[in-house]
């Protein structure tokens, strides 16, 4: 472990990252999707895995024939970055993506037809602006006639039914998930009122760190002009007078992984923080700059910014968050209860 590895692990640096799934029933030129020029047409390309694409039908929805095209438009969508490793999926994830890809597209035809059979519409108004802006995306006229010769058969007619398809399907979606899945303030509120123990917190601190890292391997004489960069770095932190002058020191000489936020390492539980690091906040009151800290061979300089002794968080203070997180929970049900309903009578063939 090397020592910027060892600063991210002793102060709890953390990486979180969030996936959020964009539904591909647009029609979406492929060549967009994918950076192989061969993409278009009836070429069969290889991506940087297994899959290929031909044109030819994967499943049967209710009588109508969705492709390996649309299959492959829905991976990308779920994972965006095979575009960056040579077109490929990861290995041994690829079937995985593969069958959530086909649930989806699924999914969105058995919506698009339930849209049909309620007779649902699009202002003619609403198709023009979204086919302008489809249109708006090739960088030339030459560019775009031969997208559709090669995806739409030469024919605007069957861009504008399939474009006027992807409307039907996010109309009938916004109808049936969004509006019913909205979260007004009381319901939030209740929620937080009959789940108190989900509120409440123990002692916390926040705190913002600076740290200075010798080399690898460094001599005797580095370690000791390490030490003398970490006492000056000190002297610079104690003449903070804030949490901002603070955080734009560490953002110029900090040397550990969160000097991108400030040096800002947030809330965290007492319970969560090294014995190294509590012992020394501890004894601190808030703003202050704490001595020399040394960690193996690195120095680190800590400002408590924080002190929240137990107790429980307001609904003031979660309401936003708390509103966001029924509102998924509540969508994810109905989308689940929804896919749910409409494959109970389907005729779905996988080929």
């Amino acid at each position: 472990m090397n020592s910027r590895t060892c600063i991210a692990a002793v102060l709890f640096a953390t990486l979180s990252g969030a996936a959020a799934q964009v539904a591909s029933h647009a029609p979406t030129p492929l060549k967009m999707v994918t950076s192989s020029p061969a993409a278009v047409g009836d070429t069969k390309f290889t991506l940087g895995s297994s899959v290929q694409v031909t044109g030819r039908p994967v499943v049967n929805v209710n009588g109508v024939l969705l492709t390996d095209r649309d299959l492959l438009r829905e991976m990308y969508q779920m994972f965006p970055y095979a575009r960056q490793h040579n077109n490929g999926f990861p290995k041994g994830e690829e079937e995985g993506i593969r069958r959530g890809a086909l649930q989806m597209i699924e999914f969105e035809e058995l919506v698009y037809q339930d849209a049909s059979r309620r007779k649902m519409a699009i202002p003619e108004a609403r198709l023009n602006e979204a086919v302008g802006q489809f249109r708006s995306q090739f960088q030339s006229e030459q560019e775009y006639r031969e997208y559709l010769k090669q995806e739409q058969n030469g024919s605007e007619l069957q861009l504008r039914k399939h474009i006027r398809r992807s409307l039907l399907i996010e109309s009938a979606l916004r109808a049936e998930l969004d509006e019913k899945s909205k979260v007004t303030q009381s319901e939030a509120q209740q929620y937080y009122q009959t789940h108190p123990k989900a509120f409440q917190h123990g002692e916390m601190y926040g705190f913002q760190s600076i740290s200075i890292v010798p080399p690898a391997n460094a001599t005797g004489d580095v370690r000791e002009k390490t030490r003398q960069r970490a006492e000056d770095a000190l002297k610079q932190a104690r003449a903070t007078k804030s949490y901002q002058d603070f955080g734009l020191l560490a953002e110029k000489i900090s040397q550990d992984d969160f000097r991108v936020n400030m040096g800002d390492h947030r809330m965290m539980a007492k319970a969560d923080l090294p014995p190294v690091v509590l012992k020394t906040i501890a004894n601190m009151k808030e703003g202050q700059v704490g001595g020399l800290l040394q960690i193996d061979s690195f120095y680190t300089i800590l400002r408590l910014g924080a002190h929240v002794p137990p107790g429980k968080v307001s609904f003031a203070e979660v309401e936003g968050k708390l509103t966001q997180d029924l509102h998924k929970s509540k969508y994810d049900r109905l989308r689940h209860n929804l896919d749910s309903r409409l494959r109970t009578h389907a005729k779905i063939l996988e080929l």
